[in-house]
């Protein structure tokens, strides 16, 4: 079916009630998140004087989540979507709750958020699914633009909130009010999520899939034409599927698009506070430098989502990344404190790149492996953005803040050839 060329509208996207049903609790859950980090980090320097520990705690829940993705993320379409979208936001309640009312050791505390941040990609899979199941053409790519601008803002007010209420209340409080936000989010997807999710189990016990993929009961996947797809237990068939999916040359290519420049921005981003230090800026600048990409982020989701034909958002992915990069090189000019939040600003703006690729992806997802995609998505972006401010942060101690950020754009910049090679999608997924 032939794609009209013209951005999709709001309202056509939260006419879908999944979708509003899942926005709302995503925003929820991941300002519970911020808040959740940030009250974790200060309760564990309270307690240790550690800032070694305090940065583990900070990042704890990043590199566990390669583990999920890689072992289970198979389960994405194994199970249905619901009860473990549900599932997913009652364990990060009980995790926050647990670290709020109970005066774990450190090592526990961490132990736990690891083990929890397994099953993340798992859920965040599932939740994608149900969206590109429920948003057809640009409406899917819409979506995915006022999720990002939902994900920045959350972030934004789950740190400035956590900062409020663990001056008001101390961590532990802020960490039970978000668990309260994860069981609001659970009841959201609860009550709001159809309990389908895109899948009609037989009687027979086989579970269809919209796209026609049928599973019997002994585990195997088959396509409407017969080839088995998967088999065997949940391990085996999560690392067949990572391993498969992986071995294709496009859908390898697009993820590493998505996977890399974020990698580079979080880790040039990470640097900010010591590069305000090392120039001298005024106390409390390193928290502006810090909120101007976001900003840039929500400003270029907006327009180029919202306003952008498709066709020519496509065209424009490579020249968005270029934006992305350009700006941190630039701080090696040592630009002023207002010129330097404005480019930082103009950089932020580039992640609107990755909305011209999300037509190509959708389309390259096989059916019966559409969430694990996802979920392997969502693992690659936390296990690199783990991994670059620990990279990055080595290259600021040898060398300087300012030359570790530009190469983060430098390095972002090299990435966009990559990008000018994937063929964007030209009929709807």
């Amino acid at each position: 079916m032939t794609v009209v060329d013209r951005p999709a509208t709001y309202r056509e996207v939260f006419a879908e009630p999944s979708f509003r049903a899942l926005f709302v609790a995503r925003t929820l859950a991941i300002g519970a998140n911020s808040l959740q980090i940030f009250a974790l980090s200060v309760l564990v320097y309270t307690g240790t004087g550690s800032a070694l520990l305090s940065a583990l705690a900070f990042g704890a829940g990043f590199l566990p989540q390669v583990v999920g993705g890689l072992l289970l993320g198979s389960l994405t379409d194994r199970l249905r979507p619901r009860p473990l979208i549900v599932a997913g936001y009652a364990v990060e309640a009980l995790l926050a709750a647990a670290l709020g009312l109970l005066d774990l050791p450190v090592a526990a505390s961490l132990s736990l958020v690891a083990v929890v941040a397994c099953g993340t990609p798992v859920f965040a899979g599932a939740a994608a699914r149900v969206i590109a199941e429920q948003l057809t053409g640009d409406a899917y790519v819409l979506g995915r633009s006022v999720s990002n601008m939902s994900s920045s803002a959350a972030q934004l007010l789950g740190l400035a909130g956590g900062g409020v209420a663990v001056a008001a209340a101390g961590p532990r409080h802020a960490l039970l009010f978000a668990a309260a936000c994860h069981v609001a989010a659970a009841v959201l997807v609860r009550f709001g999520l159809g309990s389908g999710g895109g899948e009609v189990r037989s009687r027979g016990g086989a579970v269809r899939s919209g796209g026609g993929a049928v599973r019997s009961g002994g585990g195997a996947v088959r396509s409407r034409g017969g080839a088995v797809l998967s088999r065997g237990g949940a391990v085996r068939d999560s690392l067949a599927g990572a391993s498969a999916l992986f071995g294709d040359r496009a859908i390898r290519r697009l993820l590493l698009a998505q996977w890399l420049p974020s990698a580079f921005a979080a880790g040039a981003e990470a640097l900010l506070v010591a590069y305000a230090g090392r120039r001298g800026f005024p106390p409390g600048s390193g928290a502006v430098l810090m909120a101007a990409p976001a900003a840039g982020m929500l400003l270029g989701n907006f327009v180029a989502g919202r306003f952008l034909r498709p066709t020519l958002r496509e065209r424009l992915a490579g020249p968005f990344l270029f934006l992305l990069g350009i700006p941190l090189i630039a701080v090696l000019a040592a630009p002023p404190l207002p010129v330097l939040a404005v480019l930082l600003v103009i950089a932020g703006t580039g992640f609107a790149y990755g909305l011209g690729l999300q037509r190509a992806f959708l389309a390259a997802a096989p059916e019966a492996r559409r969430g694990q995609l996802f979920a392997l998505l969502s693992t690659g972006m936390m296990a690199l953005q783990g991994l670059s401010p620990l990279l990055l942060g080595t290259v600021a101690e040898l060398t300087s803040p300012a030359l570790a950020i530009a190469s983060a754009g430098a390095a972002t910049v090299l990435v966009a050839p990559l990008l000018l090679r994937v063929r964007p999608s030209s009929t709807a997924p």
